[in-house]
This record gives C-alpha cells, sequence and structure tokens, in this order.
C-alpha cells in the first residue's frame, strides 16, 4: 500500500492519499481545495489512478477539493448517503467494503460532529486481514474529538457523537492507527494535538474526553462552544453546492 498524508499547517487540516500499487489505483481522503494538484501529481508519481475521493462530511472550516478532484480525475466522489447536498455524489452506507486492489475501505457511519459523518477503516490485504488503520475525519482528533454545535442541537449531536466514538471507533483494535482530518490548529474541535496521529490505544489511556460518563461528555463537549470557523457559513454553502 502507498500512503501519504497531506499537512496543512496554517490551518490544522489533513488530507490522506492512499491505495494499493499493485493494479495502481488510489483514493483521496478529505482532500483540502487548494491542494488538488498536489494529490493529482502524487498519484501519477506513483503510477496510481485516483478512482475514489471520499470526503468524511460535509466541511464547515475550509472548501473542500472532492468535487474539483473528482471531476478532473473521473474518481467517485463519495459521501455518507444522509449528506445534505446539492450536487449527485456516490452514496457509502455503514459497513459498505470498498475493494481498490489489495487495500479494503469499510465506511463506519460515526455521526455526532454532523450528521453525514464516516470514518473509513482500511486493511491491507497484502499485510493481513485485519485492519491497519482508521481515517476518523471529525469525530476522533489526537488528544480530543469533533465539535458537535456546528449544525445546531449541541448536546444532542454531542451524545451521538459519544454513542459514535464508543460502540463504532473504541470497539475495534487498540494497535489500530489513528488518522483525523485535523489537528491543532483547526477551529473544529477544542484541545487538539500538534501531533497528527495517534492509536486507538493511546487515546483510550490519554485522551481526557473518552473517560468522561455519558452525562459528563454532554455537559463538556456539548456545553462549550468555541468560535465558530471563520466564514463558515460561506465555506459550507459552496461545499454543499449552495454558493
Amino acid at each position: 500500500m502507498f500512503f501519504r498524508p497531506f499537512y496543512r499547517f496554517d490551518s490544522g487540516c489533513a488530507a490522506y492519499v492512499f491505495g494499493c500499487g499493485g493494479i495502481g489505483v488510489a483514493c483521496v481522503v478529505d482532500p483540502h481545495e487548494a491542494d488538488v494538484a498536489e494529490y493529482v501529481e502524487f498519484a501519477k508519481s506513483k503510477g496510481m489512478a485516483i478512482t475514489h475521493v471520499f470526503d468524511t462530511h460535509v466541511h464547515a472550516d475550509h472548501r473542500s477539493g472532492g468535487q474539483a478532484l473528482a471531476a478532473m480525475t473521473g474518481a467517485k466522489y463519495c459521501l455518507h448517503r444522509s449528506a445534505n447536498v446539492t450536487f449527485p455524489f456516490e452514496p457509502v452506507d455503514d459497513g459498505q467494503v470498498i475493494k481498490l486492489g489489495n487495500t479494503t475501505i469499510t465506511v463506519l457511519h460515526t455521526p455526532g460532529h454532523t450528521a453525514e459523518s464516516i470514518s473509513l477503516l482500511v486493511a491491507d490485504l497484502r499485510r493481513g486481514p485485519e485492519p491497519w488503520f482508521v481515517c476518523t475525519g471529525d469525530t476522533l482528533f489526537v488528544g480530543s474529538v469533533g465539535r458537535p454545535d456546528l449544525p445546531g442541537h449541541e448536546r444532542e449531536n454531542a451524545a451521538e457523537l459519544r454513542n459514535s466514538v464508543r460502540d463504532k471507533l473504541l470497539a475495534l483494535p487498540d494497535d489500530l492507527e489513528i488518522y483525523p482530518a485535523h489537528f491543532a490548529g483547526s477551529a473544529c474541535g477544542a484541545g487538539m494535538s500538534g501531533k497528527p496521529m495517534s492509536t486507538l490505544g493511546f487515546e483510550k489511556r490519554w485522551n481526557p474526553l473518552l473517560a468522561l460518563s455519558e452525562t459528563e461528555f454532554v455537559e463538556q463537549v456539548g456545553g462549550t462552544v468555541p468560535p465558530k470557523p471563520e466564514g463558515m457559513a460561506a465555506i459550507m454553502r459552496a461545499n454543499a453546492g449552495r454558493a
């Protein structure tokens, strides 16, 4: 498997390009509008065609490069089926498995940050059938979790977020690597580490939010509202095709 993260240290955004070198197919997860050409160039340098583009949710802090990248490469642009957007996309569902040669991606619906949020569980069959890492989007960060207030109803969303983290992510093996969509510098959560990746076992031990009861979690995560990302309304309209 080829795997490369793309980090934007000015805004704490992370995107990922990975896939099967054997048959030359790759995907891009959470592409940033400003870096579309870089993803294409990297894939080309490895002899891979980009066949799938995933946004783990409709982003509120930056303009997605998903539609542009899919149009440029002919890839499928994938969002959870519930995404409230105005343009055509490839709908994906909880438990769906997408195969890119020896790389397999299992979709996990992990609502809470937004209703359509997904995480992507990835295995490299050349290493073995067990998953290797999970792209957690804005559901689970290193040292924190996604903020639940951007769509409104923050306390209800915080409870749903806790369920997603507990039932879908923390149930996975401790040695699984996690690659979130953001790290310190992003407005999509509070208390994020500047280290952009971790393991589930490390987060279980050291992420302070994961030790809270449901009542405590909802109070702390849903009751504390940090400032909204700059230009959020316009960004969300653009990412939903309503600009």
